[in-house]
């Protein structure tokens, strides 16, 4: 992790300049305590894990977001958010929102959290199955928490990504994670268009086809190169612009969806490399709020299915087990009209649960979701059952998201379908503490 970045937890932080001239003395302190600081980073990891999973920020991707970009960060200098303070330096998701694209592919820095989500299903022309997911955070600092010579290596946004490779046939689950900040151009998000990069993956808006994007990410013993292309509109969600994640005011996010995205292009994996094509999902989401008091973790659902709808379901999960009012979804027609679904007219049941051999979570595995006002009765299953990311190296979060396939009725007719599921706050139940 770069010396730059400062994490207030444990009483540990790299050297930042200040406007104050160092002294010679002072300079090469500071280097020794970058040097000690990039030794211990490794020891702290398991402690780091425990800590950052109770100091969770601004929701939700529903995605990582609460936890994953807190824990990244960032308590600069010894600074809390500005949202928590007081201060506003950043801006609130609030009802009107209106959305143009392609501008809102871009990055809004004047909020503080937001992720790009990509995940989907694959089939090779040799029949193999993989799902996929590419997912980029960008985290925003607080100016007031700055003290820095003006220049390319102040920190003004910190960006994390995590990449996975679910080999559905080879019943083997893959994944890779980044973290960074964007002085020289290693890693940023544009505004006005889509483009989002760590390093060498990205995801980036096609200059010859501009509502298509490319996917790249290579790690290891794996790479993701991907075109997709979406085959509806995208579809906003909540009221008014408005995606409600918590009961207090403040509490919600600008969240939109590209819900079945026609996907081509090529994977590799241990050396060998297949064409593939298939249909993808794609989030994104941006806020500067923080999650209800109450809020342990969620249960995310995008399913496609074979009616051409499609759906999108969360449930925000108390300490009691039971769902917060705050949770919701959307129903996509095949023409792209967008329903709204409140929390009282779905219901999500776990069937039965798998055991994590590496962080011994146990998780929900398989579900009914009934929906009485689609007629819809439907069981999730995963196709793989470990899809588990343990990330210490970017977020020191651990959680499961991974390719289900759905099979059910909508009326008498049978359905079938494929979609992805995200699991948080089952390996360590996480509570704001600001």
């Amino acid at each position: 992790m770069p010396c730059e970045i400062v994490n207030g937890a444990h009483g540990i932080s790299a050297p930042v300049l200040t406007r104050k001239p160092l002294s010679l003395l002072a300079f090469t302190r500071s280097l020794l305590a970058c040097y000690k600081h990039a030794r211990i980073t490794a020891r702290l990891d398991d402690m780091m894990t425990r800590s950052f999973s109770n100091t969770i920020g601004p929701c939700l991707r529903i995605g990582l977001t609460g936890i994953l970009l807190w824990s990244a960060g960032i308590i600069l200098n010894g600074a809390t958010p500005a949202s928590q303070t007081g201060n506003q330096s950043f801006r609130m998701a609030t009802p009107g929102y209106l959305y143009q694209f392609p501008r809102d592919h871009g990055s809004h820095d004047e909020f503080r959290t937001e992720w790009w989500y990509y995940t989907g299903h694959l089939k090779a022309t040799n029949g193999r199955r993989f799902g996929f997911q590419v997912t980029f955070f960008r985290r925003g600092i607080d100016p007031h928490s700055i003290h820095t010579f003006p220049s390319q290596w102040t920190i003004r946004h910190l960006y994390l990504a995590h990449v996975s490779l679910s080999d559905l046939d080879g019943g083997r689950f893959h994944f890779g994670e980044k973290i960074s900040r964007e002085g020289l151009g290693k890693a940023g998000a544009e505004s006005g268009h889509l483009h989002v990069w760590i390093d060498q993956w990205s995801a980036q808006a096609r200059e010859v086809q501009p509502t298509a994007h490319r996917l790249q990410a290579v790690h290891d013993n794996f790479s993701i190169d991907l075109i997709v292309s979406p085959l509806k509109p995208p579809t906003v969600h909540g009221h008014d612009g408005l995606s409600r994640k918590g009961d207090e005011t403040g509490q919600a996010s600008h969240y939109y969806s590209l819900t079945r995205l026609a996907t081509q292009g090529r994977i590799s994996l241990n050396n060998e490399t297949f064409q593939v094509d298939g249909m993808s999902w794609m989030d994104h989401e941006f806020t500067s709020a923080d999650l209800g008091q109450e809020v342990v973790g969620w249960d995310w659902f995008s399913l496609q299915l074979s009616d051409e709808r499609d759906l999108m379901l969360y449930q925000l999960r108390r300490g009691d087990g039971s769902a917060d009012g705050a949770s919701s979804g959307t129903i996509i027609e095949a023409d792209g009209k967008a329903t709204f679904l409140s929390p009282a007219e779905f219901t999500i049941k776990p069937l039965s649960s798998w055991i994590s051999p590496t962080s011994k979570a146990r998780y929900p595995s398989r579900w009914r979701l009934t929906c009485p006002s689609l007629h819809l009765d439907v069981e999730i299953t995963p196709l793989l059952a470990d899809q588990e990311l343990v990330t210490r190296r970017s977020t020191q979060v651990t959680y499961w998201e991974g390719a289900v396939q759905v099979r059910g009725t909508a009326g008498s007719p049978t359905i079938t379908g494929h979609g992805y599921v995200e699991l948080t706050g089952y390996a360590e139940r996480f509570s704001k503490q600001l």
